[in-house]
């Protein structure tokens, strides 16, 4: 995060929810906040808002697109990157949740088990394909929010077309999020772009955990705080493939530092989002 201009800050599903909040706080802070909605009529609500929340001027832009298809997050990447003159940070917050009947399994328009589309498979190609764009504003930030919800992974079922449940769909794309994080820091160490991920908090008061039928414990802003800590802090300029439980740094599911299962996630990913072998992928110093 460059100290010397306000920040620019993409923010995914940001109509509502977590992602609304972390949107309020950034423009109050004097960041430039893009905003993501696949409902336009919500997302320039939220915009207004934003522009009528926040004391002093504050720039605000819209990008729709409806992340449970691939071809309109690339659309979308080609938007910002021929809109945008420069980018600090990525926020990759937009969720499909358990659902409100976690029984009946959900296809993205790939055709992909719809929360690893949308969960992990989307924000790893949005971030793929904004990284030029990410690595010439360096030094620069991508924060995944995942989940302390986590499931590991049967490659042999990876899009839980047997024994489908909501839920165990949630966790298991919040673990892949988690460890497409560990192994995209890896990869850019040297460029100046961190990645991050975490568990903003549990329960929260939104849209996904009251669907499911289960009882919020907290309020939206508690998971806003670390969140947004993860985007400005400038103790963690430099620091890079972590997962965090709110504020700590933690360890996520033991799955996610095995070197093989992340080989084998990310393979399949890219083949999914038709990510070549070296297609995204920045010369490291």
């Amino acid at each position: 995060m460059n100290p010397r201009h306000a920040p620019t800050v993409l923010v995914t599903g940001a109509t509502q929810g977590l992602g609304r909040g972390i949107a309020l706080d950034l423009a109050a802070r004097g960041c430039t906040v893009l905003l993501h909605g696949r409902d336009p009529g919500r997302l320039e609500a939220v915009a207004e808002e934003i522009r009528t929340a926040t004391a002093g001027p504050t720039t605000v832009r819209t990008y729709l697109a409806d992340l449970a298809d691939l071809d309109q997050v690339r659309a979308m990447a080609d938007r910002v990157r021929a809109t945008e003159p420069g980018l600090d940070a990525l926020v990759n917050n937009a969720v499909a949740g358990g659902g409100a009947e976690p029984l009946r399994r959900e296809l993205s328009v790939q055709g992909h088990e719809l929360r690893f589309a949308v969960n992990h498979a989307a924000p790893y190609l949005l971030t793929r394909a904004l990284l030029p764009l990410l690595t010439a504003s360096a030094p620069a930030r991508v924060v995944n929010v995942a989940s302390i919800g986590q499931e590991r992974i049967d490659f042999d079922d990876v899009m839980l077309e047997k024994g489908y449940e909501g839920l165990r769909a949630y966790c298991r794309s919040k673990l892949a999020m988690i460890m497409a994080t560990f192994e995209l820091a890896a990869e850019l160490r040297g460029t100046g772009v961190t990645v991050n991920t975490l568990h903003p908090a549990h329960l929260m008061d939104t849209r996904g955990v009251r669907e499911y039928g289960l009882t919020p414990a907290v309020g939206i802003d508690e998971g806003v705080r670390p969140t947004v800590r993860l985007v400005m802090d400038p103790d963690l300029a430099h620091t890079t493939g972590r997962y965090f439980d709110r504020f700590t740094d933690a360890r996520a599911h033991e799955q996610a530092y095995d070197p093989d299962a992340r080989r084998r996630l990310m393979a399949l990913t890219d083949s999914l989002v038709g990510v070549g072998a070296d297609a995204g992928r920045p010369a490291v110093d």
